[in-house]
């Protein structure tokens, strides 16, 4: 049909997709590449991309894809967010591969008081709000108030936060990324953890 604008077209893809149709989502991923990379560059960071390339870490999202097509969420799915949530899970997998002992160093850092207080709740939450790729794609309602929350946060505050509890780097690390004292990322930390347990409890 001359007047066809590709819509039609898209539209067979995602019903295709929705039937499980593993060809859909290979020929899906190739049209929204650019978008998939684009998203992965702005999660990845500098620290990580030394290690591991997007296009590595695209590769892993999209045989995980595959094998889970299956059990996607069938119901107003956008299979573009359904693959932006399994690529951060990637990149959550690449920093702990690559920086577990990090971690391990970062978890033995008993001047930061936020550690213990928030460590089952509140930072859990937080790292769980913080995947989700849209306050749109999240149905649960404490992942929606805690990023309501973090949107009242300075941008360096809402980072600071990301890095300690996302990717799970040590404070130092952070402040050096942030061009900032390891003392005065400490009380940024602990400040807003504070802010956002208060701004929560207010619910």
């Amino acid at each position: 049909m001359p007047s066809d604008d590709g819509t039609s077209h898209h539209t067979t893809i995602i019903e295709r997709l929705r039937s499980g149709d593993e060809a859909a989502l290979a020929e899906f991923v190739e049209a929204n590449r650019p978008a998939l990379l684009a998203f992965l560059n702005s999660r990845i960071g500098a620290h990580l991309a030394k290690k591991i390339e997007a296009d590595d870490i695209l590769q892993d999202a999209v045989m995980e894809a595959l094998r889970t097509l299956d059990k996607a969420p069938l119901d107003s799915w956008d299979p573009l967010h359904w693959l932006f949530q399994i690529c951060e899970r990637k990149i959550i997998d690449a920093h702990r591969r690559f920086f577990e002992s990090q971690k391990r160093d970062a978890a033995k850092e008993a001047s930061l008081p936020d550690t213990s207080e928030a460590g089952g709740g509140l930072a859990n939450l937080l790292a769980a709000s913080m995947t989700t790729p849209s306050a749109a794609f999240s149905r649960d309602q404490r992942q929606l108030r805690m990023l309501a929350a973090l949107d009242t946060l300075p941008e360096d505050q809402r980072e600071a936060l990301r890095l300690r509890y996302l990717v799970g780097l040590p404070s130092k690390e952070i402040a050096q990324k942030l061009g900032k004292t390891d003392g005065a990322i400490r009380v940024m930390l602990s400040r807003s953890l504070g802010k956002l347990q208060e701004m929560l409890a207010e619910e």
